[in-house]
């Protein structure tokens, strides 16, 4: 009996090691268990990280994206998603955006944004219509949120084509479309993501758009698959320059494009990342770009900044090739406190990880890390840098969706709808796939676009949102059980923008120093929690612990004391005269 089993458990091994090695051949992955030694088999969904929450929470709005037998590529590209504070009550609300029409992609009902207000019981409303945001008379891509007027409200930037618009927080569940007074129409131009960041360090919050390649509905272009009508190449439109809009701090904007040296930066620009790159103090930007050379842009402390890209070696992978850039987001991967970056690309590229190695190069960490490995069959949009089980190892969610359903009639490998992956940071810059073990939704197939993360329950662990196309988007909840010791931070800034994006947070318990950033943008057309959460690993609260905040406008502030396991509201101090 024992022989025979033994017998049956060696061709058990056998058969998985085939199966592992056709997968990897196939996808360049293996998702089998025995795959990979520390690979869990399917929990019981009670006992993963994140449970789908979408329906139970009431959301069923959809998005549209107008597809058509046209193939306009901007039918595939859209939306973005938002965590934000509506209300100043303290629960994350949520806000998408949805598409639009194509001359021969028309909507059954009319094609509306979502806002939907958290109501603190697992459960949201939808309030668009009555906050006036529902409808916005463009093809909508993404989103960008912060309180540009230091009011204490947070307030809305939408992207599209062929324009976008600003709405204004009234402070009373309402917004009001001040676009053209404030002059950040943007007119004309295919926007995708956006962030805001005090630039020069004036209070004031400034706006980045990235544009992303000359378009029109009249400029029909057609391409094939397989004799099939498909989406053609990003290369056959021609790429377009950013835009930076300077905040005069009187509700109106001014286009600095030409004079910050943006305007002659031409190509597919999608995502994009404010932080201080080089610690000097001044917020930098990492741009994505489509088949396009990545952007590095060092900012020059008087209204300017230089693309060091090429110099910093995450212009374009070591073959010397632009990839396909979509979202991108910055942290501390390796404990070194410097930022490093995740970029998502098309399948066969893999997803790039970045990793800073002080004045030199960035490290390209791609295949050592194993993402090379887990990302190659994807095409990927939205990622963020996520400590999903707070151990203080900044972990990476993606979204993936390939954008021609026609895919699958030449590759037996690339799938049109694709999982989102959840994959967890071993602590030395090495990451495994969490499939079995990170919820049912991880083990589905989407056509994803937009990522933004946020705690909307307020229990100290990282949820997520995500748009899919055609679709309702998929809320997230960590539902994994509190093994570790976490603190969280709410920041206002005085003399600093109220937002405090651009600070750097440095956290130091039981002998380790976490750095985290307050960015601005991030991921892909989507925007985030303003809080920084930071996972802390096995901290007591007897644990000395403290941090340090230095500020957008270059103040420091110390935090002493402090106790793990609740959230911290920090207004900037202002210094002494």
């Amino acid at each position: 009996m024992s022989e025979h089993r033994s017998t049956d458990g060696r061709r058990s091994v056998v058969r998985a090691i085939v199966r592992c090695f056709l997968a990897t051949v196939l996808s360049g992955s293996c998702f089998d268990p025995l795959c990979d030694s520390e690979a869990q088999r399917v929990t019981p969904e009670a006992q993963q990280i994140f449970m789908d929450a979408t329906e139970q929470a009431g959301i069923t709005w959809r998005q549209f994206a107008g597809e058509s037998p046209d193939r306009f590529l901007i039918e595939t590209m859209g939306g973005g998603a938002a965590f934000l504070d509506l209300d100043g009550d303290g629960l994350l609300d949520i806000f998408c955006v949805n598409g639009g029409e194509t001359p021969r992609g028309k909507s059954s009902s009319p094609v509306r944004n979502a806002l939907y207000r958290n109501l603190g019981n697992g459960k949201f409303e939808d309030l668009a219509a009555k906050a006036g945001v529902d409808r916005i008379g463009f093809y909508g891509m993404g989103v960008a949120v912060a309180d540009f007027d230091n009011d204490g409200f947070p307030d809305l930037y939408v992207t599209g084509f062929p324009f976008s618009a600003l709405f204004h927080n009234n402070r009373d569940g309402t917004f009001t479309d001040v676009t053209e007074q404030a002059g950040v129409r943007n007119a004309e131009r295919w926007a995708a993501s956006a962030a805001w960041f005090d630039f020069d360090r004036d209070g004031l919050l400034d706006l980045v758009v990235t544009n992303y390649a000359q378009f029109s509905f009249a400029d029909e272009k057609k391409c094939e698959i397989g004799g099939v009508r498909a989406y053609c190449a990003q290369t056959s439109y021609i790429g377009m320059p950013l835009t930076l809009f300077h905040n005069e701090g009187n509700g109106r904007f001014a286009d600095v494009s030409a004079h910050s040296g943006m305007a002659k930066l031409v190509g597919r620009a999608l995502g994009v990342v404010a932080v201080d790159v080089n610690e000097d103090g001044w917020t930098d930007l990492f741009v994505a770009r489509d088949a396009s050379a990545n952007l590095l842009l060092i900012n020059q402390k008087d209204g300017t900044f230089q693309d060091v890209g090429s110099e910093a070696e995450v212009a374009y992978d070591a073959a010397g090739v632009a990839k396909a850039g979509m979202g991108v987001d910055a942290g501390d991967v390796n404990e070194d406190g410097r930022p490093d970056f995740v970029v998502t690309n098309f399948n066969d590229q893999y997803h790039s990880l970045l990793v800073g190695a002080g004045s030199g190069p960035y490290n390209d960490q791609t295949v050592a890390s194993g993402l090379a490995r887990l990302t190659k069959k994807f095409v990927g949009w939205g990622a963020h840098f996520i400590d999903f089980d707070n151990d203080g190892n900044l972990d990476l969610l993606i979204v993936n969706g390939h954008i021609n359903p026609a895919i699958e009639s030449t590759r037996m490998n690339v799938k049109y709808k694709e999982p989102p992956l959840l994959l967890r940071n071993d602590g030395n810059t090495a990451f495994r796939d969490m499939r079995e073990r990170a919820g049912k939704v991880f083990r589905s197939n989407y056509s994803a676009r937009g990522l933004a993360i946020g705690d909307w329950n307020n229990d100290g662990r990282a949820d997520a949102v995500f748009t899919c196309l055609n679709g309702p988007p998929v809320l997230l909840k960590n539902i994994s059980e509190p093994e570790n010791s976490w603190i969280g931070f709410e920041l206002q800034g005085t003399t600093s923008n109220r937002d405090a994006i651009g600070a750097k947070i440095t956290v130091e318990a039981d002998r380790r120093k976490l750095v985290r950033w307050m960015t601005g943008g991030s991921s892909y057309l989507s925007s985030h929690d303003k809080r920084v959460l930071v996972g802390l690993g096995p901290v007591s609260a007897a644990s000395n612990l403290r941090a340090e905040i230095r500020w957008p406008n270059g103040n420091v502030q110390k935090l002493t004391e402090l106790k793990p396991n609740r959230y911290y509201h920090v207004v900037e101090a202002r210094p002494a005269p």
